[in-house]
């Protein structure tokens, strides 16, 4: 009898106790990240898209800007740097920018526990996502799609000091300025360790680290380096304007994966990211168009195309938070300021910004990253709000951001340029800067003389 109730018990304790368990286990189990071929694939051409706005985006953009005798110049200065610093990025630049490390350093650099990738295997997931979905990307694809950023942020620089910047200091300044002040800002603003991503400030696709940061060193060199001989006395025509048309149709379309590749998933974020960026454009272009025709009696191609790369740069920390109506708001914005930056307050002022780096790229830059603060919309991403839609703090935020990488951009460009200046020298001698960087920095010429 003893046995029966035993081997009884028994059989309902065996019955009863899987029901036990699942009524007890009611929590949800957390699901794997896994590589989504889809998003690989996405990501892979917007990588691509990003380089192209380099090599050949704006380098001829920049090298239809310039007189015919510097042209070679600025398109080597492009191709060099997308060269360097991709090296650079993969050796350790990656790491400072998006890995950890410890103590009081946390928040504001990387580690070098991913120096030459160390640890990031093939099929590794990248810890890096938007979204909260589960497939991702390989995490070497999110360092390469970082990588072209990297690359494209010093390159900007160029348009403030063309014509007039000896190439050795040139490579030396802008590889010292991609480690110490872009491997930082990045840090700061998109590594789940920097203080203003903790903070909750908002930047897309690069409005600070990218456009604000390039911005204010380029108004730096350019007030440091000085004036282009007879500057203001004689006039400096672009020396091939269909170069520079397609140049800032290379950045339109390449623009795309800058912007839309943000969202790193092949989704509804991306696309939203995508129609933004198109529809602030040419809000900008068409805007700018209009200006010119009041104030200058007729619409000019540079002018648009100028108009075209202001509203791709404001929109760049905003795409994945506004709407259309934030993108139309934001191109009409950028275009207003920055054609009387271009136009009015640089030759008011008298600095020498060659290619309107600064004008464009520093002012737009900052207006995107505070308009982000005003018009971001939860339709969009439910989580973000600006001040328009009952969240001021938002505002704040940008602004705490934009301010800070203006000064510390200012400040760290200042002394790299002295140090570099000491060590190799940057500007270039009257007698180089006449005869032309082409000839003078790399004995070669664009044009024959029966061109």
């Amino acid at each position: 009898m003893k046995k029966l109730k035993k081997y009884t018990g028994l059989l309902l304790l065996g019955i009863i106790a899987p029901f036990a368990l699942f009524a007890a286990d009611t929590t949800t189990p957390e699901p794997v990240p896994f590589i989504d071929a889809g998003n690989t694939a996405w990501m892979i051409v917007a990588t691509a898209l990003v380089m192209l706005m380099t090599i050949p985006g704006l380098a001829l953009f920049y090298g239809g800007l310039v007189r015919q005798k510097n042209v070679l110049n600025i398109l080597m200065q492009c191709f060099i740097l997308t060269a360097a610093i991709s090296l650079e990025w993969v050796l350790f630049g990656y790491s400072l920018s998006f890995g950890s490390s410890k103590g009081a350093l946390a928040p504001y650099i990387g580690g070098f526990d991913w120096a030459f990738l160390n640890g990031i295997g093939i099929n590794d997931v990248s810890p890096y996502y938007i979204s909260q979905a589960t497939a991702r990307i390989p995490h070497l694809l999110f360092v390469l799609f970082q990588c072209m950023f990297a690359v494209i942020t010093p390159a900007l620089i160029i348009g403030a000091y063309a014509e007039r910047i000896r190439f050795k200091g040139f490579l030396l300044f802008s590889i010292l300025w991609a480690i110490f002040v872009y491997n930082p800002v990045a840090h700061w603003v998109w590594s789940a360790d920097g203080w203003l991503f903790k903070l909750g400030v908002l930047d897309f696709a690069g409005g600070t680290v990218v456009h604000i940061n390039a911005g204010i060193a380029a108004l730096v060199m350019t007030l440091m380096i000085g004036s282009r001989s007879n500057y203001g006395n004689h006039p400096t025509p672009p020396h091939n304007i269909p170069l520079v048309v397609i140049g800032a149709a290379l950045l339109w379309f390449g623009w795309f994966g800058f912007n839309a590749g943000s969202g790193l998933a092949a989704d509804g974020l991306a696309v939203n990211a995508f129609l933004t960026t198109h529809i602030a454009t040419a809000t900008a272009a068409i805007t700018w168009v209009i200006l010119d025709w009041i104030l200058n009696k007729k619409p000019t191609i540079i002018g648009i195309c100028t108009a075209a790369v202001a509203g791709l740069v404001a929109i760049t920390p905003a795409a994945g938070f506004v709407g259309v109506t934030g993108s139309i708001v934001i191109g009409i914005l950028v275009a207003v300021v920055c054609f009387f930056m271009v136009s009015v307050v640089k030759h008011k002022f008298g600095y020498d910004d060659s290619l309107d780096a600064f004008g464009v790229h520093g002012i737009g830059g900052i207006i995107g990253a505070l308009a982000t603060g005003l018009l971001a919309t939860p339709t969009v991403q439910s989580a973000y709000s600006g001040l328009f839609y009952g969240n001021p703090k938002q505002f704040y935020l940008q602004l705490i951001a934009t301010i800070t990488t203006i000064v510390f951009s200012g400040i760290m460009t200042f002394i790299l340029f002295k140090i570099v200046d000491k060590l190799v020298g940057i500007r270039a001698g009257k007698a180089e800067e006449i005869a032309g960087l082409d000839i003078t920095q790399h004995n070669e010429i664009a044009y024959s003389e029966n061109d």
